[in-house]
């Protein structure tokens, strides 16, 4: 079983062994690090802020985000594709990634901002604290990734996304509204459900950057690691933002 980011991939990994690897095999003088993935992803994490950061002002200056927005998600997934198929060539897509990302997570913050005021440093806030204490958990070995955890992990994660994929189709078709549209006890529920997965695969993530590091994996694999790393912290920071508004609503 392997992790459901598509960045935290046993295939992908072990596609990258030094007997695998001939495009960029000199890599391998200076092999991937648990250290200097995480010094990547406070690079990429400052990046997605300062990207946020600049589309957030624009709203406030009465700019309409929108347009960022979709532009910033849909090259966002594209570049996670090229990333997917393509872990050499994450030294640049990483940083690409991470602006780009952060243009969509700053027009959507803008937007629930102004809807309901102080939601965004509640979200931030949760997010970290959430990140911080997972990270804590999986250091000191509380909680450990065994195979029946990451299995039940992967299988809630794929349960989500497929219900996101239809419920999205099905609102883009018919007149249904998903239960998890509103603010009822059913929808915030499904929230919190969501939430608690999203921060188990942080787990997973970390597992999975960890075994990197011990496989001595090449050292552009720490700008995948990272990349990966900021998909999921991004997931949840988005499901904070949706649980706290259906609360605001509450």
């Amino acid at each position: 079983m392997e992790s459901k980011n598509p960045f935290f991939r046993t295939k992908t990994f072990s596609n990258t062994s030094p007997a695998n690897d001939y495009v960029n095999a000199i890599d391998y003088s200076e092999p991937m690090t648990v250290a200097g993935t995480i010094n990547k992803s406070f690079i990429l994490l400052m990046l997605l802020v300062a990207s946020a950061f600049g589309t957030w002002t624009l709203a406030y200056s009465g700019y309409n985000p929108m347009l960022l927005v979709i532009g910033g998600a849909i090259i966002g997934m594209i570049l996670v594709l090229v990333s997917t198929f393509k872990p050499h060539l994450s030294t640049y897509l990483a940083p690409a990634y991470a602006v780009f990302e952060g243009l969509f997570i700053g027009g959507i913050s803008a937007i629930f901002e102004v809807m309901y005021p102080g939601i965004v440093i509640q979200a931030v806030g949760a997010t970290f604290v959430t990140f911080l204490v997972c990270f804590a958990l999986y250091k000191y070995n509380i909680v450990q990734v065994t195979e029946k955890f990451r299995s039940v992990v992967i299988a809630a994660t794929l349960a989500i996304g497929v219900y996101y994929l239809i419920s999205w189709l099905l609102t883009m078709f018919t007149s249904f509204q998903p239960v998890h549209y509103g603010n009822s006890m059913m929808s915030i529920g499904i929230s919190v459900f969501v939430i608690i997965i999203a921060a188990l695969n942080l787990f997973l993530d970390f597992d999975q950057i960890e075994k990197g590091a011990q496989q001595k994996m090449p050292k552009y694999m720490e700008w995948y690691g990272a990349m990966g790393l900021m998909i999921t912290l991004v997931w949840l920071y988005i499901e904070f933002l949706r649980l706290l508004s259906k609360l605001n609503r509450k």
